[in-house]
């Protein structure tokens, strides 16, 4: 199953160390039969046992945190790996000020683009979200 950010729910918050209970909740109802849920939404990637199901976030092409670049998944004879592709991020940032009339796009592109946040401060950020208190 691919769905954008939970099965049930495209703005919904699930993270690698959510706790069963949450996975718990946001796979309910799923047909036995699913074996592999591909998610994202959080642009930070991940590969996690739930369960008896396979669930992978292949993280962000343009937008990642954590660590510059694409970050993406390949499923293939049952088997998921994560990958990552190197981006000349400079590039990436100068084409999105230059092809873009949104004021502060090269500032916006620059903090995005180029990971500027980690994978722990969005795993912070994100946690809210996830019916964490911090």
């Amino acid at each position: 199953m691919f769905c954008h950010a939970t099965p049930r729910d495209d703005e919904e918050v699930v993270l690698v160390d959510s706790s069963l209970e949450r996975w718990a909740e946001v796979l309910d109802g799923l047909d036995p039969s699913v074996t592999t849920v591909v998610m994202g939404h959080t642009h930070m990637p991940f590969l996690r046992l739930v369960d008896r199901r396979i669930c992978v976030n292949p993280g962000s092409v343009g937008m990642p945190y954590g660590r510059a670049g694409g970050s993406w998944a390949l499923l293939r004879d049952g088997q998921v790996e994560l990958r990552h592709t190197p981006v000349d991020v400079e590039a990436a940032v100068a084409a999105v000020a230059a092809g873009s009339a949104y004021p502060g796009a090269e500032e916006w592109a620059r903090a995005y683009v180029t990971s500027a946040n980690s994978d722990a401060d969005a795993l912070r950020a994100f946690a809210p979200r996830d019916g964490r208190r911090l």
